[in-house]
Order: C-alpha cells, then sequence, then structure tokens
C-alpha cells in the first residue's frame, strides 16, 4: 500500500518528505504557505468539522475518533483516491497542525491507507 509518512506542518519541510499533502480543514494558524511547503491540500479527505470539534484532540477519544473517521473516509470524500495515486509514486507525507503527535487525523489516516 502507500508509503506515507507524517510530519507537524510546524517543522522544516525536506527533500525525504517526497509529496507534502496537508490533511487539515483549516490553514495551520502562523504559518505561511511559502513556508508550510505544501504540494496538495486535501480538505475533504481531514475529519467533517463536527467530528474534529467532537474529538477535540481527547485521547480518551481516540478508538471512538478513529471508527467515526474511518466511516466517513469509507463513504469514498473526493481526494482519497488522488491521495492514494500519488502515493503509489513516491513517498507522500501527511502533514499536519496538531500539538497531539499521536492522536491527529495524519496518524488515523495512515493507519487506514495501510489497511486498504
Amino acid at each position: 500500500m502507500p508509503q506515507t509518512s507524517i510530519k507537524r506542518v510546524y517543522e522544516p519541510a525536506s527533500k525525504a518528505d517526497g509529496f507534502r499533502v496537508l490533511v487539515d480543514r483549516i490553514w495551520p494558524r502562523g504559518v505561511s504557505k511559502d513556508r508550510a511547503k505544501i504540494d496538495l491540500w486535501l480538505k475533504t479527505v481531514a475529519p467533517s468539522t463536527e467530528l474534529r470539534k467532537w474529538f477535540d484532540h481527547d485521547p480518551q477519544k481516540w478508538k471512538e475518533f478513529k471508527k467515526r473517521y474511518f466511516a466517513e473516509l469509507d463513504e469514498g470524500p473526493e481526494g482519497l483516491d488522488e491521495l492514494t495515486s500519488r502515493a503509489t509514486d513516491s513517498v507522500v507525507t501527511l502533514v499536519f497542525s496538531a500539538r497531539d503527535e499521536q492522536h491527529n487525523q495524519a496518524v488515523a489516516l495512515q493507519e487506514y491507507l495501510k489497511d486498504m
């Protein structure tokens, strides 16, 4: 399946990142487009606004968040095909802005892609 890595948008971009895809629904606070070096912003594969607000990066809700997020992804949001086709050509780095590096949509999305 796709070769993906994960990186916070606040970390410096590198060549090893390959194709950088922002998987947040809203643009990260305090980061210019130039500094972010994002190749593609795929809002459509980010969790819905309702799910994001419900989760609120609470580790206690992590399992349920992934279940609900995977259900949203199973509905086939536009952009998922583009993401998987890009990932077959090269490394794709899923870029996110959350402070919690273990409990966020990029981690969940990477898990979802591995199980496809």
